[in-house]
């Protein structure tokens, strides 16, 4: 028999720094991976796989589909070896499957570096957020 518990606010050890739990349930990632250039996952949530769709282009598969596919946003962060720099991932909706309820692609791109542009960086995380179905 499966248990259940059921609560309308979560406090810190010391009964401090209190929080609904329909804040944590509703604001908190419902996807997130860190991957490297070869595609080889750290670490995730939710995330089944990742397809290599490209240089600089990937699809994260998902456990559980979000509700609508206009319904969450992502975004992320990568960096090359050595660099401190940190860049952008510009999310590619150009067309369905880009964004669909069981997959993301993203497009890695240093917006800030025309030459340098779309390509495989040596760390990658992103992160998705809205209502899982």
């Amino acid at each position: 028999m499966a248990s259940e518990l059921r609560v309308n606010t979560l406090k810190d050890a010391s009964g401090n720094n209190s929080i609904a739990t329909s804040f944590v349930a509703g604001g908190s990632a419902k996807h997130w991976i860190v991957y490297n250039v070869s595609q080889s996952v750290t670490d995730s949530l939710n995330n089944s796989s990742i397809t290599d769709v490209g240089p600089g282009n990937h699809r994260f598969n998902f456990t559980s589909n979000f509700s609508t596919a206009a319904g969450y946003t992502a975004g992320g962060v990568m960096a090359h070896s050595g660099d401190n720099d940190e860049y952008t991932y510009t999310i590619q909706p150009k067309s369905s499957p880009d964004i669909a309820t069981s997959s993301l692609e993203v497009v890695t791109l240093y917006v800030n570096n025309a030459a340098e542009g779309i390509q495989d960086y040596t760390y990658n995380c992103s992160s998705s957020h809205g209502d899982l179905a």
